[in-house]
């Protein structure tokens, strides 16, 4: 393989572990911020990649969609948290503040990487070209994760933080409900992709990362 080749397959790894293990380092952040010491304890707080990666989200699946479908997501090992004591601390907005903090990194990563591109000038050599296609799929891959996250489809970050803002509504029945139908989410989420609908999931993502872009 040429390094034309390589350099966008090696600029996409690299921005999806930043964006994945970002994001599940965020949700254990808000949660130390409110109380909970898990993550803390357990070293999970760290932005080293080693500690995070999931051999199956962050290697497997990413890899098949890409070259598949052309689609690029995955995910890192979950960073623990104990949402009781966050609850105790801070109540359910506190609670919701944790499960959509993953979302608000990707979505702040991508809006920093689109501003940085906007400054740069042409790419004249491997170096400024990696540069360039590394910015592009922080944009994609963030925008990717924050708006697909925000769906409230369990185990997504959106369902998380739906559940509590019923339960903080008075309706914890819907949020066992929810819990309940959860362990079916992954198999929902692979049916979404590989329907039809998945050009209605996917269309906002597309508009909001081509916007961006510009």
């Amino acid at each position: 393989m040429t390094p034309v080749e390589i350099l966008p397959m090696v600029a996409m790894g690299l921005a999806l572990v930043i964006a994945i293990v970002g994001h599940e380092v965020m949700h254990g952040l808000v949660a130390y911020k409110y109380g909970d010491d898990t993550a803390k304890n357990q070293g999970r707080l760290s932005f080293n990649p080693i500690i995070h990666i999931d051999p199956v989200g962050t290697i497997i699946v990413p890899l098949v969609l890409y070259f598949s479908t052309g689609f690029i997501f995955g995910w890192a090992k979950p960073v623990p948290v104990f949402m009781r004591t966050v609850v105790q601390n801070s109540g359910w907005a506190g609670a919701i503040h944790v499960s959509l903090a993953g979302i608000m990194y990707n979505f702040i990563l991508a809006l920093i990487a689109a501003g940085i591109l906007q400054t740069l000038s042409a790419p004249t050599g491997y170096v400024t070209l990696f540069i360039h296609v590394f910015l592009q799929y922080l944009v994609i891959i963030n925008v990717i994760l924050g708006i697909f996250n925000l769906y409230p489809i369990p185990p997504l970050d959106g369902s998380h933080a739906l559940g509590y803002a019923v339960t903080w509504a008075g309706y914890p029945k819907l949020m066992h409900f929810m819990d309940k139908w959860g362990r079916y989410g992954f198999i929902i989420l692979v049916l979404i992709i590989i329907s039809p609908f998945s050009n209605l999931i996917f269309a906002p993502m597309r508009a909001v990362f081509q916007y961006l872009l510009g």
